[in-house]
């Protein structure tokens, strides 16, 4: 293999990254300190000392695992890359299979079997040390293996047609270099069905939902829904504390195929009002079409990330800089996946700027349609109950938080 210029531009690339990140985590890490023996003003009535020093303690341990995960990451990246092991294994599936196709769909399964066992042992530690020291963790050795092998066993049935499908497109000579645009096609409609069926198919594999059973609360929710002109397929009850005591509500499908989603652990924590403030929050999202325009930037970046890959597919010093020997569909797939990550770690920002925009809007939303109040004092117990910063670093957080703190969130609230 030859190393060329884009190999050193890489090298920098990643180099600056993985220097960013540690730089905001040690950020981080010294605002949590200089806030540790003080709660925040506007929490002091409702959040203890004790509790403001567990989210401390727990977000310097979360940082500290971090600092390990960034770099072994990028170690594993190098390694993939210019370290040969994909090249390695590129000749080791072409000297047993033939058809290149199918040689590149198990090339590409292969490499995620293998970055979902390298990451197992962070999700051992995160889920058995570090969840569990915090009295985070409910999950048992059980439940965590059955979920892995769920997650293996559903990410190849979904995956590997799909993967198929766009190596298929890839190889057709008969529509020439436009093959990114029909991949494009390929890759948005498998998302808008993903979208669809995840509600009814695909996390009842995982969690149980059982309908509200709440007649109080149903009647809030049902007389905010009317309010506000929306509909949903059911209100569920999801058992997110067989895992963890996090708790959490979401609203997710498309069309009418749209559920409301609440953790246990959420409901056992909040009055019924609070349920209905967090619950036009996330109304607030569909309102103001949030939901939409972050389902068309994610295809317009596609799209333009995808004519990018049409024109790097062809470029021998793609591969070459990045340690493959001999170009194919598969390869480039592979280190384009791992090469625009660090590449584009530095427009992060903008992302989450406008997502922090969206939940302004989403929480004013609320506002209007409930009290105020009530989603101040459920957000508030939110962030006491997930043991979350309540001062994190302003470019920590704009780099990694894609929702504003609680404090400028319950500022604009009041």
């Amino acid at each position: 293999m030859e190393f060329n210029t884009f190999t050193f531009v890489f090298l920098f690339a990643i180099l600056t990254s993985v220097l960013a990140l540690l730089w905001l985590n040690f950020r981080q890490d010294k605002a949590i300190k200089r806030s540790f023996n003080e709660v925040p003003n506007g929490f002091k009535e409702t959040i203890t000392l004790e509790d403001h020093q567990k989210a401390g303690n727990y977000t310097k341990a979360k940082l500290l695992v971090n600092h390990f995960e960034i770099i072994f990451s990028t170690f594993i990246v190098l390694v993939w890359t210019i370290g040969g092991a994909m090249n390695w294994l590129d000749v080791f599936w072409s000297q047993r299979i033939s058809n290149p196709i199918l040689m590149g769909t198990t090339f590409i399964a292969s490499i995620m079997l293998i970055a979902s066992f390298i990451d197992l042992p962070f999700s051992i530690y995160r889920n058995f040390v570090l969840e569990q020291k915090f009295g985070f963790n409910r999950m048992t050795v059980k439940t965590f293996t059955a979920d892995l092998i769920k997650e293996i066993l559903l990410t190849l049935i979904l995956m590997i047609p799909l993967i198929y499908a766009i190596l298929y497109l890839m190889n057709i000579s008969s529509i020439g270099d436009y093959w990114w645009i029909y991949v494009w096609v390929i890759i948005s409609l498998f998302i808008l069905t993903m979208m669809w069926i995840y509600p009814s198919f695909i996390a009842p594999i995982f969690n149980k939902f059982d309908p509200l059973d709440n007649d109080a609360l149903k009647s809030r929710i049902n007389n905010l829904l009317e309010r506000t002109g929306f509909g949903s397929d059911g209100i569920f009850v999801m058992d997110g504390s067989k895992r963890s005591s996090h708790g959490n509500a979401y609203f997710t499908g498309i069309g009418k195929n749209k559920r409301i989603v609440f953790f246990d652990t959420l409901l056992k924590g909040m009055e019924d009002k609070e349920i209905e403030a967090i619950l036009a929050h996330e109304l607030g999202h569909f309102h103001h079409k949030h939901t939409r325009q972050r389902m068309i930037s994610s295809f317009i970046f596609s799209l333009a990330s995808l004519a990018l890959l049409g024109y790097l597919i062809n470029q021998n010093w793609f591969y070459n800089g990045l340690g493959v020997a001999e170009p194919s569909s598969h390869t480039a797939l592979v280190l384009f996946s791992l090469a625009l990550p660090v590449f584009s770690f530095f427009v992060t920002p903008i992302s989450n700027l406008v997502s922090r925009k969206h939940e302004f809007q989403a929480d004013a939303f609320a506002a209007s349609h409930t009290d105020a109040n009530d989603l101040i004092s459920s957000l508030t117990k939110l962030y006491k109950e997930n043991s979350s910063s309540l001062s994190p670093d302003k470019l920590y957080s704009a780099f990694h938080d894609s929702h504003p703190s609680a404090v400028l969130r319950i500022e604009r609230l009041q």
